[in-house]
């Protein structure tokens, strides 16, 4: 039986039914009546201050809820939100973006058109790379049956689709065929190619005595927490996880090891790893930040298992018929051979020593001290730097407690981030760890977050600069102007701010942010610009290395 619905009705009612609860974004004139039927849908819209902060919201809200949404105008609001939309594709976050454009009947008499670029396609074309389907609904007869198209590739590869309505089509009435969106069945893999890529991997492990666990940000992406963790449990096999899979399984797991990445690594856990007779990087992009050496060394020797979204590669094998997530359900339930205990590297750093409460703050006492004071009801955001390089050695308590751009690296990702996990999962409490560069692209978002009674905690590492680039390179270009990041309360007309210069000052600040729910607390915390955590002499370091082995030297 077929159902009424506009256009624009149907997209927003198609959405809800997918569990999307609210909608980020900025007005425009060519978007108006889509926000119009918003306002009157069961989704609440949640303006921001820019179209970037928009994306960066959605891509949390999507990490954390399973699925994201943005809403902006046309052009000026779409070419604005391209960076987030991006950052959201590399690191697979399932977003939705819907945008408005001039409708069709005044493109035939005003061919010049405000916001317009190069023509109307313009705005389509440059989504299309960035997302996994990009789709005009410009034709009632057609519209079901290209969001259904675009809604399918976002559950299948949980990656941002691109949604655009010419404003006189929002209200165009339409019939549907159905009433509810396309989901994905329990298993749709080829079961003959999915049994023999489990009995192949059983055949690896088999002759194998030191097989490691390389878990990705795909495990979650999929929701495969749960399967991952009794894969690790029925093995007794060790599991690191990249940087932006850290929290994929509770890092108070026993055999969890810790955050491996040949450029972020503890020395010791590279080593582990790099030891390993068997690798299975499930999930796992491997990237330059990651910089697995091990991998190529054990696919020459064929002792790798390779599972992701895109491919499930075994030795020198592909398997084209298998999904990955039915790949990682059936490994989790398989007769696969359990190992025996090994030692592990050190997962603690040693008992944190407390300076005395006069000496200046610094990213070690800081981060030594934030460590211990993190709980389940925590979420950790981490933006760009000295942020995320420092974090990569907490402890998070719960799975999926922690979020960062730590792939595509865009500064700015964190403080309209903490935005969206506050709506995402309203029992978490944000606590953001951003630079001060950072936070001068993208902390207006605040001005969201109060307004939307949300209390994150934001803690700013002033060190007047832009550190990694520092560390690599030293030039006046690394400099930016200070604010007084701790008045920004005053100007917004909500939340405590404090300047923070000693070590005592800040324990004595976050503890009081930490019990005190009811308030956005904004901690300036001011570091010597020459400051650098472990973890980031660790990333210089190697980086530098790199930088000098690529780039030709200047005559």
């Amino acid at each position: 039986m077929s159902t009424s619905h506009t256009i624009g009705s149907l997209v927003l009612d198609r959405l809800h039914r997918l569990g999307l609860k609210h909608i980020f974004g900025i007005p425009g004139d060519y978007v108006l009546s889509l926000f119009q039927l918003i306002e009157e849908s069961p989704i609440e819209h949640v303006g921001t201050t820019r179209e970037d902060c928009a994306g960066f919201a959605a891509d949390a809200y999507a990490r954390l809820h399973g699925i994201g949404g943005a809403c902006v105008t046309y052009c000026v609001g779409g070419l604005n939100i391209v960076n987030a939309i991006a950052c959201a594709y590399a690191e697979r976050s399932p977003v939705v973006l819907l945008s408005g454009s001039p409708g069709l009947a005044e493109r035939l008499t005003t061919p010049f058109l405000h916001h317009m670029v190069r023509d109307f396609f313009t705005q389509r074309d440059v989504f299309e790379k960035v997302t996994v389907a990009s789709v005009i609904l410009d034709d009632p007869l057609t519209a079901e049956r290209e969001l259904d198209r675009a809604l399918t590739a976002l559950l299948k590869f949980k990656r941002p689709i691109y949604l655009e309505i010419p404003r006189d089509m929002v209200f165009a009435p339409v019939r549907v065929a159905s009433p509810t969106p396309p989901t994905t069945t329990t298993c749709e893999s080829n079961p003959v190619a999915l049994k023999e890529a489990i009995a192949e991997v059983r055949g690896i492990l088999s002759s194998s005595e030191r097989p490691v666990i390389l878990a990705g940000a795909e495990i979650y992406r999929f929701g495969l927490q749960h399967e991952l963790t009794a894969l690790v449990e029925r093995m007794g096999v060790p599991v690191a996880t990249t940087l932006l899979g850290k929290s994929v399984i509770r890092e108070d797991h026993p055999l969890y090891i810790g955050v491996y990445g040949g450029l972020v690594g503890r020395d010791e856990i590279l080593e582990f790893v790099d030891q390993a007779d068997c690798l299975l990087t499930l999930g796992t992009l491997l990237t330059d930040v990651e910089d697995v050496k091990v991998h190529s060394t054990l696919l020459a020797d064929g002792r790798t298992i390779h599972a992701t979204a895109d491919s499930i590669a075994i030795k020198h094998h592909h398997y084209e018929g298998v999904r990955f997530e039915d790949f990682i359900r059936a490994l989790s339930t398989a007769p696969l051979p359990s190992f025996l205990p090994r030692p592990l590297p050190t997962r603690d750093r040693g008992t944190f020593e407390a300076p005395s409460p006069d000496t200046p703050v610094t990213l070690h006492s800081m981060f030594g001290y934030l460590d211990g004071l993190l709980n389940e009801h925590t979420v950790v955001i981490a933006d760009v730097g000295e942020s995320l390089f420092a974090s990569a050695d907490l402890h998070v308590r719960k799975s999926a407690e922690f979020l960062s751009p730590a792939y595509y690296t865009s500064m700015g990702f964190s403080v309209p981030a903490a935005l969206g996990a506050g709506f995402a999962d309203p029992s978490l409490r944000p606590l953001v760890l951003v630079g001060d560069g950072a936070f001068q692209m993208t902390g207006t978002e605040l001005a969201t977050c109060l307004r939307h009674r949300q209390n994150p905690i934001i803690i700013i590492l002033n060190n007047r600069g832009y550190s990694t680039e520092r560390e690599i390179l030293e030039g006046p270009f690394n400099d930016i102007h200070e604010w007084h990041y701790d008045k920004i309360c005053t100007l917004l007309g909500g939340g405590i701010g404090h300047r923070i210069e000693t070590f005592g000052a800040f324990v004595q600040v976050l503890n009081s942010a930490m019990a005190d729910s009811e308030h956005l607390y904004v901690l300036n915390v001011i570091l010597d610009p020459k400051d650098r955590s472990t973890a980031m002499t660790r990333v210089a370091r190697r980086l530098a290395k790199r930088l000098a082995e690529q780039t030709p030297q200047r005559p």
